[in-house]
């Protein structure tokens, strides 16, 4: 991790398929130049979503317009429905509508869904063109914009149909967090505490200490997000394909997944609040196997609950479909093996590890009896 007065860069070694993450106030404003270095003669697709269009599309297009470099944009609809199959084909079929070829450039401009939606576009697009990340959200800048899974949702769970394709470039604007809501802030948030809660506790004693700053955009903020994207980076080069280690990223994912599918993917429960929801599962489930130390479970509560997110089920808006159901959408989770449930859970704070193998019997019995 390098440092300037003006930028932050995180590199991300993976040998011919190495980048940089590149964060600071003005990754936008200075996307033109920077891009016309990267890639000389490229036309440039920009996919966003309707929100972040209005708020910060006009900043990109100026940014490509003065560096003289041709572009075009695709905008879907905004939320989680846009990791869809139609979706999917809209986006390809204005790739190609628009002649671009297989040595231009999709940008992805906007939060997690974006990321994903237009990384997995790219990478079929032409069978495989380059994409840049430009993430819009906290999560999106700690989290789903850096390691290369792209994908939509089906009907039978969540990031179920994409690739591992990685960007080329990926630019952290901190000036674009300042217009998202703060709901959407708090959600993202749950990714950077993960980062402590995995395997690095001095972490996330950190955050306890200055998540005012972080939430008020002191400069606490940009050290979270470049100590989390380094924690990734580590992550991802160990273990680019998720073969081993790289699952750990999935702490609290297995249930807030299922959680999300239960609430039809709406603005019922976030990504991130689900995340939330499920860590605090993870660490509930863990000490009921008699691994985790209970005062940890209530520590990742109290700091989950003072950054405003929800850490139980009843704190999701109305109803859930029964245990069983859950269950089922809990068995369609990627990290699923051979028909063998795996969690990630934990030893304590900063202890997670992966657990192969789970009874779904105890899972059902410990969400039955947390109901």
């Amino acid at each position: 991790m390098t440092d300037s007065p003006a930028e932050t860069l995180v590199a991300v070694p993976l040998g011919d398929r190495a980048y940089d993450i590149v964060i600071s106030r003005n990754a936008i404003d200075s996307a033109g130049d920077r891009l016309k270095t990267l890639f000389p003669g490229a036309r440039f697709g920009i996919v966003t979503d309707e929100n972040v269009a209005k708020a910060q599309l006009p900043r990109l297009t100026a940014a490509l317009d003065a560096a003289g470099l041709a572009h075009t944009t695709i905008t879907v609809p905004a939320g989680e429905a846009s990791k869809s199959y139609a979706c999917f084909e809209y986006v390809v079929d204005a790739i190609l509508e628009a002649k671009l070829e297989r040595s231009d450039i999709v940008i992805a401009l906007g939060g997690g869904v974006i990321g994903d939606l237009a990384g997995f576009a790219a990478s079929v697009a032409r069978r495989g063109m380059d994409f840049v990340q430009i993430p819009t959200s906290l999560l999106a800048q700690v989290d789903s914009s850096v390691g290369g899974k792209t994908g939509i949702n089906s009907r039978h769970g969540k990031n179920l149909v994409g690739a591992f394709h990685q960007p080329r470039l990926v630019l952290a604007d901190l000036s674009a967090l300042e217009t998202l809501p703060e709901r959407q802030f708090r959600a993202g948030y749950a990714e950077v505490a993960k980062y402590g809660l995995i395997d690095d506790a001095a972490f996330f004693f950190w955050l306890e200490d200055n998540f005012k700053e972080i939430a008020s955009g002191g400069p606490a903020r940009a050290e979270a997000i470049a100590r989390s994207c380094a924690a990734k980076a580590r992550v991802v080069v160990a273990d680019e394909r998720e073969t081993g280690a790289r699952a750990l990223l999935n702490l609290g994912h297995t249930f807030g997944h299922a959680l999300e599918k239960a609430t039809g993917y709406s603005d019922r429960l976030l990504h991130g609040e689900g995340v939330a929801i499920g860590m605090v599962l993870a660490h509930r489930f863990s000490a009921k196997l008699g691994l985790c130390p209970g005062q940890d479970v209530s520590r990742v509560i109290a700091h989950l609950q003072s950054a405003g997110l929800p850490t139980t089920l009843a704190d999701i808006p109305g109803d859930l479909p029964p245990t069983s159901r859950l269950m089922d959408m809990i068995a369609q989770d990627k990290k699923v093996s051979r028909g063998a449930l795996t969690f990630i859970l934990t030893r304590g704070i900063g202890q997670s590890f992966i657990e192969r193998n789970v009874d779904p019997a105890q899972v059902s019995t410990f969400l039955e009896d947390i109901r």
